[in-house]
């Protein structure tokens, strides 16, 4: 790996959870193609795309911003996946599963932009 930011496990993590939604929206239907998972998708790979971009940046309160950016994105996911639920595209269960794992990673990435000073 030559970037840092492929080092740290929030950016892996992010890159992983980005996949897992863009495969459960393949399932939802085609009208919704330019709103919800549009959105969820687009959302979804911010996480990651912000913590790449702030890693990079030429000060750690720049970073810390991009982490807020990130953390904002995550957010958003969960909106998207309430939404997904309520409109039957996701069960229950998958909620909860992908509910846990955002959870999950919000924590880790909370933590993380507090440690960078």
């Amino acid at each position: 790996m030559k970037f840092k930011f492929e080092k740290l496990i929030i950016w892996q993590k992010s890159i992983d959870f980005g996949e897992t939604i863009y495969q459960i929206t393949r399932s939802f239907p085609k009208d919704e193609r330019y709103n919800l998972t549009s959105q969820i998708c687009r959302a979804a790979d911010s996480i990651a795309l912000n913590i790449s971009e702030g890693s990079i940046g030429q000060s750690n309160p720049e970073f810390r911003r991009f982490m807020g950016y990130a953390i904002r994105s995550l957010a958003e996911v969960v909106t998207c996946l309430h939404k997904a639920v309520l409109r039957e595209y996701i069960s229950k269960n998958e909620f909860n599963q992908l509910y846990e794992e955002s959870f999950n990673l919000m924590n880790m990435m909370i933590a993380f932009k507090k440690g960078i000073r």
